[in-house]
């Protein structure tokens, strides 16, 4: 168990290093050709390490599959929202301490500052979890704001990113001091001009490659919840407990033609089923998407079952779903019920929504006593947590959290209280 929180560890450490590699060619070949006092050096490196950590959050924004399986999306999606943080640090030290003749490179600079701020401003609040994922309130006054503000809008002015990538390039281009060094811009060039088109080509080429099928079944489960069943023109090969893929719906004006999450609900390889909780503005359309659309599918992504894995056979499962937050859970327990000691802890607002009962059944007949289940109608507290597990499931369990973000934390700090190594909580939020 500790070895595997030792890799667990290795590899995220790998990963943030990246942060730190990126950016030393352009800064290096620059040192080696650059004129300028030691001082206005040190700003000009600023700029350069700014321009690359930008280019290097629009990279990880494709979610390359191969780098999920290393880390997960979670730390995907935190190193790049630190990058657009931190980049932002250095552009304004590099812009108050720097200064060019020309009047158009100082603009697109200013332009591409003063952009950039904006849309990370907005992100913060729209896209991440930083705020929202830690106040009800930040939180209720998102989702009014997201009537006008929708999660397509968001993405557009998120891709605004990629404009101000350009301006930054130009502004580059622009400057004496650096466009004479001919070694210098062809590698900043070639920066550019791979990371720009790794993106063109995972966002607009490559979902042609995707997984396809056709929406088969899509029904309520209770007030809030969708269980929608998805066709596969194909296999999906490279499956595991435990994963989600991003949906697009195609030919459907009811939904937008953006893509979004949704977890796996059983380990069946050729037709998926998906049980979606209905809260923000594009879940709650679903339920015009009839049987018969056409939907393409980005992924598998998930490292539930590769921590599964890791941590040895003989550590007991603890998996801890709200409300529709149970999917995930219930692929990792259909995969492993007969093998390992699971206990499933299943939060619901109301009976009625614990929809799947009938299988939790059938799962723990055939698992010779090795599945538990616990259900509570409202979210588990500190006293329901300590009463629920035993004592070697605190000792020894690895925990599997999935629910809306809020619960999730809030359930991260109660298990930690009642004696749960951090290293044993696992979760994927896909927000900051």
């Amino acid at each position: 168990m500790y070895q595997g929180g030792v890799s667990a560890m290795l590899r995220k450490i790998l990963f943030w290093s990246v942060a730190v590699i990126f950016p030393l060619p352009l800064v290096l070949t620059y040192d080696s050709v650059a004129t300028e006092p030691e001082q206005l050096r040190f700003y000009i490196f600023l700029g350069l390490i700014a321009y690359s950590w930008w280019l290097l959050a629009i990279a990880l924004s494709v979610r390359p599959p191969w780098l999920d399986r290393f880390v997960g999306l979670p730390a995907i999606y935190g190193l790049h929202g630190m990058l657009g943080v931190l980049a932002i640090y250095a552009a304004y030290l590099h812009s108050e301490n720097s200064y060019s003749p020309s009047q158009l490179a100082r603009d697109l600079g200013d332009w591409s500052f003063y952009g950039a701020l904006t849309v990370l401003s907005y992100s913060v609040f729209f896209m991440s979890g930083w705020l929202t994922d830690r106040s009800r309130l930040l939180l209720s006054v998102k989702r009014i704001l997201e009537r006008v503000f929708r999660h397509q809008l968001s993405v557009w002015i998120h891709r605004l990113n990629l404009l101000i990538v350009v301006m930054v390039c130009l502004h580059a281009h622009l400057l004496l001091r650096v466009n004479q060094h001919l070694s210098f811009m062809v590698l900043l060039d070639l920066y550019t001009v791979v990371v720009l088109g790794a993106y063109a080509w995972k966002k607009w080429i490559a979902p042609d490659t995707y997984l396809t099928g056709t929406v088969i079944g899509n029904e309520a489960r209770g007030e809030s919840t969708r269980k929608m069943s998805v066709a596969l023109d194909g296999t999906a090969a490279k499956l595991q407990p435990g994963d989600s893929l991003f949906l697009r719906f195609e030919g459907n004006p009811a939904v937008s033609k953006e893509w979004h999450p949704f977890s796996v609900t059983d380990d069946n390889q050729e037709t998926l089923t998906f049980t979606i909780s209905q809260h923000g503005d594009f879940t709650r359309r679903l339920g015009r998407v009839d049987p018969g659309t056409a939907v393409r599918l980005e992924g598998p992504f998930g490292r539930f079952e590769s921590t599964v894995q890791d941590r040895g056979p003989d550590a007991p499962l603890v998996l801890l779903g709200m409300g529709a937050g149970v999917a995930p859970l219930l692929s990792l327990t259909a995969a492993h019920h007969t093998t390992r000691d699971i206990h499933l802890l299943w939060a619901v607002r109301k009976p009625e929504d614990a929809y799947y009962l009938d299988e939790l059944e059938k799962y723990q007949a055939a698992s010779e006593g090795r599945l538990r289940v616990t259900t509570s109608v409202g979210r588990f507290r500190r006293d329901d947590l300590s009463g629920a597990l035993s004592a070697e499931e605190v000792e020894k369990g690895q925990f599997f959290i999935v629910g809306p973000n809020l619960a999730v934390i809030a359930n991260r700090r109660l298990l930690r209280r009642i004696g749960v190594g951090v290293r044993r909580i696992h979760d994927e939020r896909l927000t900051m």
